[in-house]
């Protein structure tokens, strides 16, 4: 956390940054969010000065700047709303088939000029050499970012919502990097607030071989994590004076012990495995390469902060690195968001726990407070807490008990 200086109550601008992480990362972020709000008395999540959000973060943002409640996004994760477009985690991961095609249809042209460079004449190029032109036949994103971008805009056809950043109530940007110069563009600033805010969140979730570049006047823009993991600055710079950040990147270290202290963490994450990382293969480990890299350069980016906006503080929250289970969920799995969005509650109810004294007054700076009975409720979850009940859980309870009967039925 960045602590400092003192701003009078009537001065107040509070803000939200939230990093990526794929559906996964979405899915605790919803959780995170929904304990902070339901832990402080007076953080509407809802009605904030600004909202920055970047890859899965920035559809995430994007949902709360439109009014959507974290209410009404856990119900989205366990049952479909009325008049609601379900979540589903199919929607990021549908397969590029164009482009699969259209570069496919490349392969004969480069094979054959592969070999004429090899074998003719004038060869002067070794052989794998020659194969790098094959490498242009590769699809530049495995899936296709259209699903996503015509799910928001269907959803943000609903319910007085908008897919215009100059109609919302309040501030939001959502940053991409810009491939053909390396720099950010800030979605929903002026001179970028045209754009339609799914088209935005699409390019900030378009990780590069994931997703293919999204093509906005003139500019390859893909994920804004490139540059920076929750681009902070952004709010701080907009004049926030309290900003909370989610980043559910971090690295999973496999050593660490894990904590009992709080309501089911052991039960929900489970015993590491030795190599664990090393045997689910490269996708795994290029995952925890990645969350090294970026979670490193978060370190040094909260570092400056302090320095930087002497008037604000920060306040971030994210896994503890030992939370390793949620690094391994198939979240397809409804059992696995499930666990997730559990994970996310009580691991943020669990460090606001373990912060209280450091943040309450920081908290009461800004006209806030913790709510003390709600945080030392150890009988309340996630679900309990948005309003549904044990009779909406068991539907899908019921469907995965029958999935694995039958499992066991062909396997015994």
């Amino acid at each position: 956390m960045a602590r400092t200086g003192r701003r009078p109550p009537q001065s107040r601008r509070i803000g939200l940054a939230l990093a990526g992480g794929g559906p996964e990362g979405a899915v605790y972020e919803i959780g995170a969010l929904r304990a902070l709000e339901e832990s402080i008395d007076g953080l509407d999540l809802n009605g904030l000065d600004i909202y920055v959000g970047v890859s899965a973060g920035a559809f995430v943002a994007a949902v709360l700047c439109n009014g959507v409640t974290t209410q009404q996004m856990v119900r989205g994760l366990v049952k479909h709303q009325p008049g609601e477009h379900p979540f589903e985690p199919h929607i990021f991961f549908t397969p590029n088939y164009r482009e699969w095609a259209r570069r496919g249809l490349q392969l004969p042209k480069l094979v054959a000029e592969a070999v004429r460079h090899l074998v003719g004449p004038s060869a002067d190029q070794t052989f794998f050499e020659s194969l790098t032109r094959l490498a242009r036949a590769l699809p530049v994103g495995i899936f296709d970012g259209e699903p996503l971008r015509r799910y928001l805009e269907k959803s943000f056809a609903l319910n007085g919502r908008t897919d215009d950043f100059r109609k919302l109530k309040h501030k939001l940007r959502l940053v991409v990097t810009d491939l053909g110069t390396g720099k950010a563009i800030r979605f929903g600033e002026a001179g970028w607030d045209h754009i339609p805010i799914s088209r935005a969140v699409q390019a900030s979730c378009a990780m590069p071989g994931i997703y293919p570049p999204v093509s906005i006047e003139g500019h390859d823009c893909v994920d804004g994590v490139l540059l920076r993991t929750v681009h902070a600055s952004v709010a701080l710079e907009d004049g926030a004076n309290l900003l909370f950040c989610v980043n559910p990147l971090v690295p999973a270290d496999l050593s660490a012990g894990e904590d009992t202290t709080f309501t089911g963490l052991h039960a929900l994450i489970g015993p590491p495995g030795n190599g664990m990382i090393v045997q689910r293969g490269l996708p795994t480990v290029m995952s925890q390469t990645f969350r090294t890299l970026i979670h490193s350069r978060l370190q040094v980016g909260m570092s400056t902060y302090q320095r930087r906006f002497s008037g604000s503080d920060v306040l971030l929250f994210e896994p503890a690195r030992d939370e390793y289970r949620m690094f391994f969920m198939n979240i397809f799995s409804w059992a696995s968001r499930r666990k997730v969005c559990e994970l996310a509650y009580e691991s943020t109810r669990w460090q606001l726990l373990q912060r209280e004294e450091e943040l309450a007054p920081v908290l009461a700076r800004h006209g806030l407070s913790i709510r003390r009975k709600v945080l030392h409720d150890r009988s309340r979850t996630v679900w309990g807490g948005s309003g549904l009940t044990d009779d909406d859980m068991a539907p899908m309870t019921a469907k995965l008990g029958r999935a694995l009967d039958n499992l066991e039925a062909r396997t015994g």
